[in-house]
């Protein structure tokens, strides 16, 4: 199933917050990646945030995944979760 998971900055990053916990998000995201749950991720252009594209079983494994990220789990980041597939109508070309 692939979620496209969203975040939205609650509250700025003091450049003190940011030293003490982006040490511990990248890696955590990183792993992420590596572990195959996170495929592609973007650095939103219209507020402050990223988008994920996850490959999961679920839109609850999703969020298992994203609140465990130290920046979801102090509560700066939330996400909003959609699931997202092949666009249907598509099919219709090919009858």
């Amino acid at each position: 199933m692939k979620v496209l998971a969203v975040a939205t900055i609650t509250r700025p990053l003091t450049p003190e917050m940011r030293q003490q916990i982006m040490p511990s998000e990248v890696p955590a995201t990183l792993q992420l990646y590596l572990d195959g749950k996170i495929e592609q991720f973007w650095f939103r252009q219209d507020k402050p945030g990223v988008v994920f594209l996850m490959n999961v079983e679920s839109v609850e494994e999703a969020k298992a995944a994203i609140e465990a990220l130290p920046l979801t789990a102090q509560g700066i980041a939330s996400y909003e979760f959609m699931t997202i597939g092949p666009l249907a109508p598509l099919r219709l070309l090919i009858q």
